[in-house]
């Protein structure tokens, strides 16, 4: 690269202009103030290796700067993660390497930023560096790349308020087995299996949910990763607590509680996406 040249490094759904500084993801720009751009700017030069502490200090906070180095540099490291959407504890683009720096991790590639859109962008990636599973055309469930910014904090919110939703089911279905068991006789004649089922599932989805709602409010380590790995147990469950409406049906109508369960098809989903979305970050 001639001296001066500004290029354009893309990576994952992100896009970062080094000239300008101004960050998009797929074609929205983000917002990221000028240090932790710089910081950012500095790791995708060099993909795959390490970037030290000290490097940075010279870079971004020279000598004679009057700044306590180690807050700000965790400071602008945490503004970058936040708008990734990436995590320290289980990271896609930046990984710390104790007292020693940061690697970005994913594959970056990079062309002249002058130059035409049409030209095939020139890989740039290390041995070192882990390359990311790209989506294949089979892919159903979305990837965090492809999700929207949000807040951390909101998206904890929302997590937290639809585990509430639940526990609020389990309890008012335990609360009344009687009128659940008569409706359950009145649409299926018979109401043991179903009624054990309502009994086995509140049991096991009450312990879950409070599980979930405190390692959310309280940022757990390695929640989102943890929350992965449950994820094909708990759908089953929400799928199942998605038919409750239909105990409703003589309240409430056939038409209203085939259109609560729709939405609530989409709730297991939705906490996915949440916990991508930084609700399961630290």
């Amino acid at each position: 690269m001639l001296h001066g040249t500004k290029r354009l490094f893309r990576f994952g759904a992100f896009e970062l202009d080094e000239e300008t500084g101004e960050l998009r993801k797929h074609g929205i720009r983000l917002s990221l103030q000028e240090q932790p751009t710089q910081l950012l700017i500095m790791l995708l030069n060099r993909p795959g290796e390490l970037v030290t502490r000290r490097e940075m200090q010279e870079q971004l906070w020279p000598n004679g700067t009057f700044v306590d180095f180690d807050r700000s540099l965790n400071t602008a490291i945490n503004k970058v993660r936040e708008v990734l959407a990436d995590s320290a504890s289980t990271p896609k683009f930046i990984e710390t390497l104790a007292r020693r720096g940061y690697r970005f991790l994913a594959p970056v590639e990079t062309v002249d930023s002058k130059a035409p859109e049409s030209l095939p962008a020139s890989p740039v990636t290390s041995a070192r560096t882990p390359a990311l599973p790209t989506p294949s055309s089979g892919q159903i469930l979305t990837s965090a790349d492809e999700l929207p910014q949000v807040s951390n904090q909101l998206a904890r919110t929302l997590f937290v308020l639809l585990q509430i939703m639940y526990l609020c089911f389990y309890l008012s279905a335990l609360a009344h087995l009687n009128a659940s068991e008569r409706r359950l006789i009145a649409m299926l004649s018979h109401a043991f299996w179903p009624l054990a089922v309502l009994i086995i599932s509140a049991a096991i989805g009450i312990p879950v949910r409070l599980f979930l709602s405190s390692a959310v409010a309280l940022r757990a380590p390695g929640l989102r990763r943890k929350f992965l790995r449950l994820f094909p147990l708990i759908f089953p469950l929400d799928a199942l607590w998605a038919l409750s409406p239909f105990l409703l049906v003589h309240h409430i109508g056939f038409g209203l509680a085939l259109a609560s369960t729709a939405a609530l098809l989409y709730c297991p989903f939705a906490q996915r996406s949440l916990i991508l979305m930084g609700a399961g970050a630290e």
